[in-house]
């Protein structure tokens, strides 16, 4: 296994796997595909890959714990871009298809619409992660800083949940499906975070009584 999640042509071939929902989408819109609304389609496609790769993304660190895969690592910036990366799609899908480059009516949207509001806060979130997702950038802001800095994720995954709700009108399964999913996704760092103080003092105790008892001796 750890032969083929260090293989560059792993790398490759989920690279072009990712590419697989635009490709999907492109051929729809040359083919008629897309309904009697393209707009909504392709506004509602890739907001939806968007949470999908934030999803996919926030599961590789307790992937890489529960199946004792640390390399799946490697995959993690490039799911990060790739969230990223629909989303700009779906901004981009809105601010030409939608709006047509009213950055006016864009504005009034964003102050009036809280759906909006929160999706293009959600989105802007995402822009200081993809721009400092290399390693020069974890060599400039150091290792603690730059992890603080991406757990902006999470806001950004709790945004994004929060936008499809309320974007929807009445059939609201599918942003339920998604908040199941990034609840357990963040509680499951929730129970990490507060349950690794709890190990380090019980392997502590230990310790401290293997050192008293060698002092008494």
């Amino acid at each position: 296994m750890n032969s083929i999640l260090t293989s560059k042509w792993t790398k490759v071939l989920v690279f072009l796997i990712c590419l697989v929902p635009l490709g999907v989408l492109i051929w729809e819109a040359f083919t008629g595909g897309l309904g009697s609304n393209p707009t909504q389609f392709l506004e509602h496609a890739t907001g939806d890959w968007t949470l999908r790769f934030v999803a996919i993304t926030l599961s590789i660190t307790p992937l890489r714990k529960i199946l004792g895969q640390p390399r799946l690592i490697r995959f993690r910036r490039m799911f990060g871009l790739f969230a990223f990366f629909y989303g700009c799609c779906h901004f981009s899908v809105y601010l030409t298809f939608d709006q047509v480059f009213d950055l006016h009516g864009i504005w009034a949207d964003v102050m009036k619409r809280r759906y909006i509001t929160v999706g293009f806060t959600g989105f802007v979130l995402m822009i200081p992660l993809a721009l400092t997702s290399t390693a020069g950038w974890i060599r400039r802001m150091g290792g603690k800083r730059w992890a603080i800095l991406h757990r902006l994720i999470y806001l950004t995954a709790i945004a994004g949940v929060i936008h499809y709700y309320w974007l929807v009108k009445s059939d609201i399964h599918l942003p339920l499906e998604y908040a199941a999913v990034m609840a357990i996704l963040l509680g499951w760092r929730i129970y990490e975070h507060y349950s690794k103080p709890t190990r380090r003092v019980q392997a502590a105790i230990p310790a401290r009584k293997e050192q008293t008892s060698v002092v008494q001796e």
